[in-house]
Parts: structure tokens; C-alpha cells; sequence
């Protein structure tokens, strides 16, 4: 027998989850299949290197900053044009004004409503709900902190979505005071909105309920983010830093050096691939040291670091931390929010700094070549590598994003759910939203994710009774 949960919800991108049960109604396998194609990495050959950043920002309307500057990072390395600090100050600045409003986003938007709602019915299950629950002020000052993120990206980007201001060796413009002191004041206000954010999920973390959702799945992985000179998050810059289940440091590289600690697993009932450690291997969708599956994005960060680069984010990276590496899935949300937090201040002491309104911005690129990039997304640990011809055109480009590199865990995730909550084939929709609650955790953009590795094929599969029942295939 088989239950499809079609078309899962509030995520960005389009994907379905299929849970097959054995012959006593209790779940033996469950998969998140995801049947969206998108071809970004072949339609980006051919293109001049400088249109990159503008290009593939267009792979997603939630997080095209991630790609936008992932984008501008790769071209730095590949024209060898080391941004100046400034530069790098307003990237830093509009970066972390996106990971605020993105983070926003999910926790009262999108996952966060399985979190401070609970088992309401589906019509209730939005931001409505929320206002109906906690009142029309939170629903306010939501949308009030939002928006001035938004406002903060697009003085520094040039465009609220889809930003044009980062271009190889730098930025295409600064800010003058006028405009500093507005950020400054905006990021302060952002900052006591964080702050009551996590009060309000906190309240929900101290109760039954929230036990009820950790235990719905722990699995031990490996865990990537990147870190500064002191191993403290930065969603910008850094080394990559990967740690054991344990918390041991496995690896600590340079953007250029990562792709050699990765290799991707493919299956054919998903257009989304499955990277992993090479160094530690492929076992399946099974947790543990022996397999080289690793997770990426908040909860990731917190474990592969030592602390966070500003004040109160790090007493709450502290408490997070007291008893070591966390595991559980739904532990993403309590880092998520602690990131919120750790955005908005690092928005006011950037803003804050004398050297922000610097006219250095930017280093004139030399001849092209190789060049990565890497970046944390919202959502994870971003890649983009492109090699450029003697033209400066993109001869190839390959894009490893944040939900690409957590796919094996969302798969675990979405099987270890279903098993704790489908018993002897009862499902209703409050059941359903449980199994649909545990790929939440990890904000998945399938838009981004979805890449053909090779020739695709098209697969169609009929159904009877819960087995196939004809198959027809189509090779690219």
C-alpha cells in the first residue's frame, strides 16, 4: 500500500512524499521525490562571466542574495580580483539582511507554524492562524521587520529581489551616511524583534508538545558550515569546517578545496542529487560515522562551530550548546532563531563601523580562469564553480545548494517521521502534516535544488493497488 502526501506545502518548489507500508499498515520505506527539473547549470554555458551574479539569482525569488553573491565570490577567484574590505563590508551587510528576512520568513511563514500552532486544522495552518493565535501586534511587527530587511537589501543591492550590486573584484556601489544611519537604525529595531521571537518560541520549547516534535527525529550526521578565524559562524565568509557526529573537526578547507570532499550519489526517483563525504563513502540512507552523509544550514552551523561573532547570539549558542552536538532535526528551528539574532546584530555592528561608508569598492578583474564560490545560504552551505575560457564566457558551471547537500538527511528525516506516526495504516491530516513537518525542519528551495547530473530520463509509473502496474521510460 502506498500514501502520497501531493503536492507537499510551504516550502518553495514543488515535490511529493510517498509512503509505502508493509502488509500491517506500518511504513517500510518513505521517500520525498521531487519531479521539477531545472536546467541552470546548462543554460549557463555559454554566458559571459559577468552576467553569472544576474543569472542565477533568477533560480529562486526566496534566497537569489545566496546566489547573487555566491555568484560575484566565484568570479573573484576566477578574474583573481580580491574584493576591498569595504566591499566586502557591504556585501557582509545586505548578506545578513537576507538571512534575517529569510529566516523570518520560515519561522512564522512557512515550517515555524508546525512549531507555534501544533495540531491545528490545515485552513489554520498560515500566518492567519498565527495572528488569530498570538494577535494582530506579533503580525505586525512581522511584517514591520521584514520589510525593513528587504528596504536594507535593496539600498545596498540596487533591487529588493533579484539584487544587481556584486560584481567580480567588488560592489557596484556604496552608501553614504544618510543611508548608514537608516540601516543602523533599522538593524537595532531588528534586533529587539529577534530577541522577542525567541522569548515567544521559547515558551513553546519548555513544553510537551515540543518534546513530542524533537523525538520525531535524531539522526547523526556529519555536519558542514562555514567559520572564521575563530570557528565562529559567518554566513558570508570563512573556511568550510566539518565535523563528526561526535563534534570532532574532519576538515577545515578553503572554498577552492571543497568540491574535493564531495561527491554525489544519484537516484532515479529524484531530479535532486545526494552528495556525501568521498573520503568516508556512500552506505544508503542510514545514519552513523560509517556513512558519509552530512547535514548543512542552521543546525549545521551551530554544530560545526564554536560560537557566533556577535554578543547575544552567542549566550544562546552557549545554552544550545551546553550538552554538546544536537541531532535532533526539529532543533533547527531554536538555531534558526538563534541566527536571526546573530543577522541583526551583526547588521547594527557593520553598520556601525567607520569604514562602511568607504569609496574603495571594488578591484578591476584580470584574466579569467577557474573560480569557486562558496557561501552559507539560508538554508545551507552554497556552491557555485565556474571555469571561464580565454573570453571570459562560462564553459562550465556547477551549483551544489543548500537542500542538495541535505537531500540524504531530508529523505531519513521524512522515513523516520512516518515510522513514529503511521501505525497500522491510520493516517489522517494531522498525521500526514507530521511526516510533511520533518523535511520542514530544513526549509528545502526544490527550485534550487533541482539539477539533471548527465541525461535524465523521463519515468512514468501507474499504480494499482498500491504496486506498479506498467512503466514507461524515455532516456534523454
Amino acid at each position: 500500500m502506498k500514501v502520497s502526501i501531493n503536492p507537499i506545502t510551504r516550502l518553495e518548489g514543488h515535490g511529493r512524499i510517498d509512503i509505502l507500508l508493509d502488509d500491517e499498515g506500518n511504513v517500510s520505506r518513505a521517500y520525498m521525490i521531487i519531479p521539477e527539473l531545472r536546467g541552470f547549470e546548462k543554460f549557463c554555458v555559454g554566458r559571459k562571466a559577468e552576467d553569472m551574479p544576474i543569472i542565477t539569482a533568477r533560480i529562486c525569488g526566496v534566497c537569489p542574495e545566496a546566489h547573487h553573491v555566491a555568484a560575484a565570490k566565484a568570479l573573484d577567484m576566477a578574474f583573481d580580483a580580491e574584493p576591498p574590505k569595504t566591499a566586502k563590508m557591504l556585501r557582509e551587510l545586505l548578506y545578513n539582511a537576507y538571512m534575517f528576512y529569510d529566516h523570518c520568513l520560515h519561522l512564522y511563514y512557512l515550517g515555524g507554524i508546525d512549531v507555534l500552532l501544533g495540531d491545528v486544522p490545515k485552513e489554520e495552518r498560515n500566518v492567519v492562524g498565527l495572528i488569530k493565535k498570538f494577535g494582530v501586534t506579533l503580525g505586525k511587527e512581522i511584517i514591520q521587520h521584514r520589510r525593513y530587511a528587504m528596504e536594507i537589501v535593496k539600498m545596498l543591492g540596487g533591487r529588493e529581489i533579484h539584487p544587481v550590486a556584486a560584481v567580480p573584484g567588488g560592489v557596484s556601489k556604496g552608501i553614504n551616511e544618510e543611508e548608514r544611519e537608516e540601516i543602523e537604525k533599522k538593524a537595532k529595531s531588528c534586533i529587539q524583534f529577534a530577541m522577542k521571537s525567541m522569548q515567544l518560541f521559547k515558551e513553546i520549547f519548555s513544553t510537551p508538545k515540543w518534546n513530542e516534535l524533537l523525538g520525531l527525529d535524531a539522526i547523526k550526521t556529519y555536519y558542514m558550515g562555514l567559520v572564521d578565524e575563530k570557528n565562529r559562524v559567518n554566513y558570508y565568509d570563512g573556511k568550510i569546517r566539518i565535523v563528526s557526529p561526535k563534534g570532532n573537526e574532519i576538515a577545515k578547507v578553503t572554498s577552492k578545496d571543497i568540491l574535493n570532499y564531495i561527491e554525489e550519489h544519484v537516484e532515479d526517483w529524484s531530479y535532486v542529487k545526494f552528495p556525501y563525504l568521498k573520503q568516508i563513502g556512500w552506505k544508503g540512507f542510514v545514519d552513523g560515522e560509517d556513512n558519509g552523509i552530512y547535514r548543512v544550514g542552521p543546525l549545521a552551523r551551530l554544530n560545526a562551530a564554536d560560537g557566533m561573532n556577535s554578543r547575544a547570539a552567542q549566550k544562546e549558542f552557549e545554552e544550545f550548546r551546553k550538552n554538546g552536538v544536537v541531532h535532533e532535526t526539529f532543533a533547527y528551528y531554536h538555531a534558526r532563531l538563534i541566527e536571526m539574532l546573530n543577522a541583526a546584530e551583526r547588521m547594527y555592528d557593520l553598520a556601525t563601523s567607520n569604514e562602511i561608508t568607504g569609496d574603495d569598492i571594488r578591484a578591476m578583474p584580470s584574466s579569467p580562469g577557474e573560480g569557486v564560490g562558496v557561501i552559507e545560504a539560508a538554508r545551507g552551505v552554497l556552491i557555485h564553480h565556474y571555469r571561464l575560457n580565454s573570453q571570459g564566457i562560462v564553459e562550465m558551471a556547477n551549483l551544489i545548494v543548500a537542500t542538495t547537500n541535505n537531500n540524504a538527511a531530508i529523505n531519513m528525516s521524512v522515513a523516520n517521521a512516518a515510522k513514529k506516526v503511521i501505525k497500522k495504516g491510520k493516517v489522517d491530516d494531522v498525521i500526514l502534516n507530521k511526516v510533511e513537518a520533518a523535511f520542514r525542519c530544513y526549509d528545502p528551495c526544490l527550485a534550487c535544488a533541482s539539477h539533471a547530473l548527465g541525461h535524465s530520463p523521463l519515468i512514468v509509473r501507474i499504480y494499482k493497488n498500491g504496486a506498479i502496474y506498467h512503466e514507461a521510460r524515455r532516456d534523454a
